[in-house]
């Protein structure tokens, strides 16, 4: 298109309401657009899909398969921070669940890599529903959909639960264990609340279902649910509101969200940035949105972090998160 592209990108204070009247504007045009929001809502990112910069690749079902694993040996190595580090968060987030503050929160944290691929490389050869490279800043391969819209219904589709799929007798373990289920059944709560904010006839449609997951490092099993809603035919006119409305993402904050998310911040203790946002396409039709967990990021000394974590409950038990956030460590290949 002549003159100067639109891409949107911005900080400051009334960045966000920037970001919603640029991209309601577009849905009122039927224009077709890419977004990517971080997760505490500083920099939110967009540009029409006909004017897309080089340096920004995305991959949506159905065409999000990956390019065939090299057929060298590649490194990939975890550097986790050590378990009594941890620990030390983990008590924390303990403390605030046993007060009442929290029921469910998402806690995570950085692991450096040692690799022999870059960011480009990553996105290339994972096997993802839903993958983008963004300014050689980051990547994702994320298996979890934010929201999906099609035909003025909205559907969500959380993903709390997993359980090696070499064992098995995993799945039925995960199904049955407390922690998970407390855990899951919080989730689906939140985002059932959630989409009654934007929709109406909000429903579950499918209660913890298994689909299976393929990495470096093995097959997994991750538990899901779906949650739809219907929407006013409208919603085009306010889909940048509709998005950002629904912020941030109940899987990977906690319940209740405000205070869960208050919470994060204090013990974390670094802002998440892009990690745990989201990211979409608009196409004039419809939306399809994903949620940013298998992360990479490239900092500004040219490492390379793998940032994970996991939902926290009462029943929970610090090896058993810790553990489970180093596995999250892998390439889906």
């Amino acid at each position: 298109m002549a003159g100067k592209p639109e891409i949107f990108s911005a900080r400051g204070n009334d960045v966000l309401q920037q970001f919603i009247e640029r991209t309601n504007r577009w849905g009122t045009q039927r224009r077709p657009f890419l977004f990517v929001i971080d997760y505490e809502m500083q920099r939110p990112w967009a540009a029409p899909l006909d004017e897309l910069p080089p340096d920004v690749v995305f991959r949506m079902p159905p065409d999000a398969a990956g390019a065939p694993t090299p057929t060298v040996d590649f490194q990939f190595e975890p550097h986790p921070m050590p378990f009594e580090t941890y620990g030390a968060a983990f008590e924390q987030a303990m403390h605030h669940l046993q007060r009442g503050d929290t029921y469910l929160l998402n806690l995570t944290f950085p692991t450096r890599l040692t690799t022999n691929l870059d960011l480009r490389t990553m996105f290339r050869i994972a096997r993802a529903p839903y993958k983008l490279y963004f300014q050689d800043r980051f990547t994702v391969f994320s298996p979890e959909c934010f929201v999906r819209i099609a035909d003025n219904i909205i559907r969500t589709f959380p993903m709390k639960g997993t359980a090696r799929a070499d064992d098995p007798a995993a799945l039925r373990e995960v199904l049955d264990d407390n922690k998970e289920r407390w855990e899951h059944a919080t989730v689906v709560d939140l985002l059932r609340n959630d989409l009654a904010m934007v929709a109406a006839h909000v429903e579950v449609v499918r209660y913890r279902y298994p689909s299976r997951v393929s990495t470096h490092a093995g097959d997994w099993w991750q538990i899901s649910s779906e949650i739809a809603g219907r929407l006013s035919p409208d919603w085009h006119h306010r889909v940048g509101s509709l998005l950002v409305r629904l912020l941030p993402a109940g899987s990977i904050s906690g319940a209740p969200k405000a205070r869960t998310v208050q919470i994060i911040r204090d013990i974390e203790k670094q802002p998440r940035g892009w990690f745990t946002g989201v990211f979409g396409v608009y196409d004039g039709r419809g939306l399809e949105s994903a949620v940013m967990i298998r992360y990479v990021e490239r900092r500004g000394d040219g490492t390379l972090w793998f940032r994970s974590g996991g939902g926290i409950t009462a029943y929970s038990r610090a090896e058993a998160e810790y553990r489970e956030m180093i596995q999250k460590v892998a390439l889906p290949l």
